[in-house]
């Protein structure tokens, strides 16, 4: 009796195994079915936020086609202040060059009624009327001292009249600078001009030396009333009361 009652009280294992099974399978479905719904859910409103609303997708057109307009005038703004930039470049580099070439016919016009030394990086020699063995009766000009080679220049604006030997003068130049006067340049190594060539103030004619009747390199300058020896005046006191200390 004892042995039935206890056989009647008693589950079968394989009952008691396959109630477990449904009560996990259960657990394992209703998990399963849960994480299924999250993971619905986010991509559920994932798509909503791609999609967006009609209004949002409207709103970020105009945005979009509002920034392209504000580009574009941008754009259009530069090009526009570039060409005006440019313009204006063209403009000033025109009034520079119109500045510069009328200062330069200033100069020049300025240079061709001046008056300047005969040479430069001089030494004063022998002066004018000075007496000596050197010279037959006095001395006729003023000697600016310079090395062979240095150059000379016209005094003043005039005309070439004498272009080649001058005796005791050796190569020498007179030029006609106006009514009554001239300008002789003598011992030159170089003659640089010719007879009847117009020459302005400050241009080259020639290169000192020694020659003719000379005790070493110099130039010896001479203002005249005619083209000749012996119509000299005093040259130093001559460029002084034309604006120029020698």
């Amino acid at each position: 009796m004892r042995k039935n009652s206890t056989m009647k009280n008693r589950t079968p294992k394989s009952v008691t195994r396959g109630r477990v099974a449904v009560v996990t399978g259960g657990l394992v479905a209703a998990l399963a079915l849960g994480t299924t719904a999250a993971l619905a859910s986010d991509t559920q409103h994932v798509g909503t936020l791609a999609a967006g609303s009609p209004a949002s997708i409207s709103q970020t057109v105009a945005k979009q086609a509002a920034d392209q307009k504000t580009a574009a005038a941008k754009s259009e703004a530069a090009a526009k202040q570039a060409k005006a930039d440019a313009a204006a470049k063209r403009k000033a580099a025109a009034e520079a060059k119109k500045r510069a070439a009328a200062k330069a016919a200033a100069d020049r016009k300025a240079r061709i009624a001046g008056w300047e030394t005969p040479t430069t990086g001089y030494v004063l020699g022998a002066g004018y009327h000075q007496v000596g063995k050197h010279w037959i009766h006095t001395h006729s000009g003023q000697d600016f001292v310079v090395p062979t080679g240095t150059t000379v220049r016209a005094a003043h604006t005039g005309t070439v009249v004498t272009a080649g030997w001058g005796g005791a003068y050796g190569n020498n130049i007179v030029i006609k600078n106006g009514t009554n006067l001239y300008t002789q340049y003598g011992h030159l190594s170089h003659i640089g001009v010719h007879v009847g060539e117009q020459v302005i103030t400050g241009e080259t004619i020639g290169l000192s030396g020694s020659t003719g009747n000379s005790t070493g390199p110099h130039l010896h300058f001479e203002v005249r009333t005619t083209p000749y020896y012996g119509s000299s005046v005093e040259p130093l006191h001559f460029l002084k009361t034309h604006g120029v200390t020698p």
